[in-house]
Order: structure tokens, then C-alpha cells, then sequence
């Protein structure tokens, strides 16, 4: 299953961010530690053109500090890039953004020549929640749900300091299959888009090969069991365990898999990442290989097509 979520007013979103951009001086990006390779919007390399970025990799109390760890330093060997971990709910870490932002970008800052900030970021990646935390007031809405804020905001932070917040966008075609199952799994895609089953599934494959400790000790498992089940035997195990149950005895998948998936979200079966940036190379590589294929496969048929009507 492909999974693809981009309403319309993210269209306007992008539109919104092409023409910000020009006067800005750096770019944050806020992006999920438990997928910061999946959450890092690709459009944003094609709209910033080159400005200063700061890599945020927010909600890194909910992931793995040492797959945080190497996300940093992965990021920060970017040329123009600096990284840093946030728990956007805390404002003494949130204060580093300012201090990150001068570093970017030195001579900006005074009343006659302000420091002029986009943050960007996908739907519910936690940037209402960060705005509100650095402004020290509800400045925006704020919700655990995909798609809250719907248009552009200017907040002055302190005196020559403006961050413009844009809304929550993903990208028209996510071309790497694995970062569509994590942005479902995280939250960030709205649940018309995907089968919580599908996604679910994909979620205990990959944490049965990383996490399966932490898997066996929230459903109460053995290892063995956790090891050697497929994913589909798992997920009705632990919908068993847990008492999702439908008439004759048979296991609710659905809501075994909305369990599954809500546990990871509240950070009920530990601190996962579902990536690592060797991991993500390897999956856009593979990603972009099938997306160019498919390209070839779509030109032969326009050809072809065009070849046809030309002899009638």
C-alpha cells in the first residue's frame, strides 16, 4: 500500500513557503526524533534555495537517545546546517532555537536589519505546541491531530526576532514506502489516508527486529514469543492479551492495531526511532530507483499512446 496525504490547503501551504522564503534569513525545521529521515520534508531542499537551516529534531524525549545521537551528527555534517535535540513542552532547551538561529546567521538581529525565521515543519510534529513554549503564551492552536494550524502566522519573539509559523505540510508523492508506514505510525498522516491494520503491522515487523524487548515486557510476552511470531500472529496476540475481542472468541484486529499503534504514540512501549540515517539512505536509494522506474514506465506509455493516435 502506498500511503499519500495532501490536502488542499497544503497546495496553498507550499505556494505560501516558496514566497516567504525570499526574505528570510534561516529555515528551521521541525522534525519527529522517533523519524527524523521520514519527517524531513523534501520539498523544503527545493523552496529554501540555500538559506541557513537549523534541523530540529523535536519530541526526542519520546525516541531513542542514541539513534538521536547519530541523527545529530548527521545532520551537523551538513554544509549551512545545525542540529539539536528539543522537548518542544520545555522552555529552557525551546531557548536554544534563538541562540542557533544567531549562529546561522551573525549579522541579523538588530531593529534595522531583524532576524527573520520560517519554522516548517509536517502536521503534528509539535510545532503549535514549540511556538507556544517560546512565546511563553498560547500563540497558536495547538492539538494532537494532523492539520491543526491552516495559515501563516507572524510571532515576534523578542525585539528584531520574527518567526513565521506556516501549517503543517507534507509532500504531494512520498516516494520511499517505509516513511509512509512511520508517518502513519507517528501520527503525522490523517487516518483516512492509511489502514490502521497495514500500518500496524509494519510497526511491530520492524520492532520486533529492534525493540523486541520493549515489546515483550509492554504486552507482557516472552521473547520467544515476541522473536519467532510473524507480525499478523503477534498483533492478534497481543489483541488476545489485551481483550480485544469479537463475538465467538476471534481477536478485533482493528482495534488491536489501534492499540498497537496508540501504545507507540503515548511512548507506552518505550523510546523508540524507527530509523537510523544509514537505514533512511538505504530506503530513498531503493526509493528513488522504483520512483525513476516508474517514471520510464509512465514516458513508454505516453509514447506509446501518442504513437497510436498518430496512425488513426
Amino acid at each position: 500500500m502506498s500511503i499519500q496525504w495532501f490536502p488542499g490547503h497544503m497546495h496553498l501551504t507550499r505556494q505560501a513557503i516558496a514566497e516567504r522564503v525570499k526574505g528570510v534569513d534561516v529555515v528551521i525545521e521541525l522534525l519527529d526524533a522517533r523519524l527524523p529521515g521520514s519527517s524531513a520534508n523534501p520539498l523544503l531542499l527545493q523552496l529554501t534555495k540555500g538559506k541557513p537551516a537549523l534541523k530540529v529534531l523535536n519530541k526526542q524525549d519520546m525516541a531513542d537517545p542514541v539513534r538521536t545521537a547519530l541523527w545529530l551528527a548527521h545532520y551537523n555534517a551538513l554544509p549551512g546546517t545545525r542540529a539539536l535535540e528539543l522537548d518542544a513542552s520545555m522552555a529552557a532547551p525551546a531557548k536554544r532555537l534563538i541562540a542557533a538561529c544567531f549562529e546561522l546567521a551573525p549579522h541579523r538581529g538588530r531593529m534595522s536589519k531583524p532576524m527573520r525565521v520560517l519554522i516548517c515543519g509536517i502536521p503534528n510534529v509539535g510545532k503549535s505546541t514549540l511556538i507556544n513554549t517560546l512565546k511563553g503564551q498560547r500563540a497558536t492552536a495547538t492539538g494532537d491531530e494532523a492539520g491543526i494550524t491552516k495559515q501563516e502566522q507572524r510571532i515576534v519573539l523578542q525585539d528584531g526576532f520574527y518567526l513565521f509559523d506556516t501549517p503543517g505540510v507534507l509532500w504531494p508523492r512520498i516516494i520511499v514506502a517505509q516513511s509512509g508506514y512511520n508517518l502513519a505510525a507517528s501520527g503525522a498522516v490523517g487516518r483516512n489516508a492509511f489502514d490502521e491494520e497495514e500500518v500496524a503491522l509494519e510497526l511491530l515487523a520492524y520492532l520486533r527486529q529492534h525493540y523486541a524487548a520493549e515489546l515483550a515486557a509492554r504486552y507482557a510476552l516472552e521473547p520467544a514469543t515476541v522473536s519467532t511470531q510473524s507480525e499478523d500472529h503477534l498483533l492478534e496476540t497481543i489483541g488476545r492479551a489485551r481483550g480485544a475481542l469479537q463475538s465467538g472468541g476471534r481477536v478485533n484486529l482493528q482495534k488491536a492495531a489501534e492499540m498497537v499503534l496508540k501504545d507507540f504514540r503515548q511512548t507506552a512501549i518505550g523510546r523508540i526511532t524507527l530509523e537510523t540515517p544509514d537505514e533512511f539512505a538505504r530506503w530513498l536509494a531503493e526509493g528513488k530507483k522504483l520512483d525513476a522506474e516508474r517514471q520510464l514506465r509512465k514516458e513508454a506509455l505516453a509514447l506509446n499512446q501518442a504513437q497510436r493516435r498518430g496512425k488513426n
